[in-house]
């Protein structure tokens, strides 16, 4: 007999969980009795964070964590090694943290700054945990992805993976940023079709979702145009609670009620763009995406 599937008692492992719809996340995952471990860049609000997890359920969870720059493939291996090192399973894979940034920046890793943290880290951190996660009957791996990448109608530029095509004169007066950021989130949802082919059987379910357009503290280091856009937006926008019901459905659901590699809203498998339906391009991502890590991995050895 099975038994049906609940967050309580799991451990979950989620990123960007400092503010948004990743905070109230885990706040409704830490009601409903999930041990969880945050991975945030800042120490004293990962800090902040944990009191609130543990006084909302009654101190009766554990909460770890793990302190990773998303923008660093170092680092982020560093913190693997460290979840990896201080618990033996992970059931559950929230990769939530995400980025725009307006004018290019480039990594310590040499590669664009809202690639590296929108798509690159969760490729890396997944790879790096897929093992440990592949040691359990059942487990879920949950991307956060936008209704933003039906701005990237062309698909993915893997002529132009360093956007520098994006960032200059005249396309950065045309949104530029905006449609770097679209194709990031389109790369998730790639990434989630793809990973959830390579793990048919395995007892791993790979899903992605548009929490809508919500009101949070995203995109508040642009400049004032980027607030004043936000802040405009807010009207129109979702709360975090509201954002975040279906990244916590999908992490406390019936287990056949979520399709491997698929794309969610509001609790609904949705079709997204055609240009995230190729699957060649997909499979061509996961190619590069490998090649972008294992690059720097092999220069940081050498």
């Amino acid at each position: 007999m099975t038994t049906k599937w609940t967050v309580k008692g799991k451990y979950v492992i989620i990123t960007g969980v400092t503010s948004g719809i990743g905070l109230a996340a885990a706040k409704e995952l830490a009601i409903r009795g999930a041990n969880l471990g945050i991975v945030a860049r800042n120490q004293s609000k990962a800090n902040e964070v944990a009191a609130q997890l543990k006084a909302i359920a009654g101190h009766n969870i554990t909460v770890d964590i793990f302190v990773a720059d998303m923008s660093s493939q170092q680092s982020i291996r560093l913190a693997a090694a460290d979840i990896l090192g201080r618990w033996p399973k992970i059931d559950i894979l929230i990769n939530n943290a995400g980025a725009m940034f307006v004018t290019r920046e480039l990594t310590v890793d040499d590669i664009e700054n809202t690639w590296a943290v929108n798509h690159l880290a969760p490729f890396l951190l997944t790879k790096l945990l897929l093992e440990r996660l592949m040691e359990n009957e059942h487990a879920r791996i949950i991307t956060t992805a936008s209704h933003g990448h039906k701005m990237a109608k062309k698909g993915i530029r893997f002529d132009d993976l360093s956007a520098e095509g994006f960032y200059n004169f005249p396309q950065s007066l045309m949104g530029g940023a905006n449609f770097r950021y679209g194709e990031t989130k389109l790369a998730n949802i790639m990434f989630t079709a793809e990973l959830g082919r390579r793990l048919e059987g395995t007892g791993i379910t790979a899903s992605c979702f548009d929490p809508g357009l919500v009101a949070t503290n995203f995109n508040q280091d642009n400049g004032w145009l980027a607030r004043l856009t936000m802040a405009v937006m807010k009207w129109f926008s979702r709360t975090p609670e509201k954002g975040a019901e279906t990244l916590v459905w999908l992490a406390d659901c019936d287990e056949m009620a979520v399709s491997n590699g698929s794309y969610y809203k509001d609790m609904q498998s949705i079709s997204p763009s055609e240009a995230a339906q190729n699957k060649d391009s997909a499979r061509r991502l996961w190619e590069v995406s490998e090649a972008q890590i294992r690059r720097k991995q092999s220069q940081t050895i050498g």
